[in-house]
């Protein structure tokens, strides 16, 4: 991911110089969802900085894919399961006994991750799982074949603690402002214990005011937190709320990878 640093400064910098958005506007579409994610992060309040015009088209591109795999995987007929109860598609991948998906060896991981795609009801898991496995399909739609399975030869999806390392996911606590394709989590303090699953949920920010979420599907915050708000222990006194923080994977380092390979 790039830096972000707090200061209340509107500003992208590109070798340590200021660009303006006017200057960057012409590498995308007119109207365009990357044209959106470009005026959000030039208008943010943090300071993002890159180290070419590159790595700043990446990012965008990258953020992008996020939000169009997170709408491919909602239409996939991919099911809300628990990882007791998780299940996969045995021709791509081996389930563990605590529920995550181990990439067979004999399979390379771009097809197992298509895969997904296109044979949604054949796999069902948690949320955390999901978000990993939109992060994974945005980057194939950008990586070729050949660079996806060599920066990700081995995939075991399960929760955040099995995060490949070159995605390299982090939580970056109260931002200024946050921009499509991050990763948001709502908590949901008073969840009943009989659903520890529904303690909360992650969300991408799909950049027109409304969120996926795997179990909740696409839609609004409010629809998101009175959902949870409806799953509360008969105690409850705490709604559910969205947490001052983005989720991101490092996309400075996902973009040299993918710009040394093409150089």
């Amino acid at each position: 991911m790039n830096k972000a640093i707090n200061g209340g400064l509107k500003m992208i910098l590109i070798k340590r110089n200021i660009v303006s958005k006017r200057s960057l506007i012409h590498f995308f579409s007119p109207d365009s969802l990357e044209e959106k994610i470009l005026s959000k992060i030039s208008d943010s309040n943090e300071i993002y900085d890159y180290k070419s015009v590159n790595q700043l088209i990446f990012e965008v591109n990258l953020r992008s894919n996020i939000i169009n795999a997170a709408r491919e995987l909602d239409a996939s007929g991919f099911k809300f399961k628990t990882f007791k109860n998780s299940h996969c598609n045995p021709v791509y991948w081996e389930r563990t006994k605590k529920g995550g998906f181990i990439l067979r060896k004999d399979r390379d991981p771009s097809d197992a991750i298509n895969d997904i795609f296109k044979q949604g009801y054949k796999y069902g898991t948690e949320c955390s799982t999901a978000i990993t496995i939109v992060y994974y399909k945005a980057i194939l739609d950008i990586y070729p074949k050949e660079l996806f399975d060599k920066t990700f030869p081995y995939l075991h999806l399960m929760n955040w603690h099995f995060i490949a390392d070159n995605l390299d996911i982090v939580t970056y606590k109260y931002l200024l402002d946050y921009i499509p394709g991050d990763c948001r989590y709502v908590e949901n303090p008073d969840y009943h214990p009989n659903t520890p699953e529904l303690r909360g949920q992650n969300l991408i920010d799909l950049g027109d005011g409304s969120y996926y979420g795997h179990g909740t599907g696409i839609k609004t915050l409010d629809e998101v937190i009175d959902f949870l708000n409806r799953h509360r222990k008969d105690s409850a006194s705490r709604s559910a709320f969205l947490k001052q923080s983005a989720t991101r994977p490092n996309f400075l380092h996902l973009a040299n990878i993918y710009l040394n390979y093409v150089t």
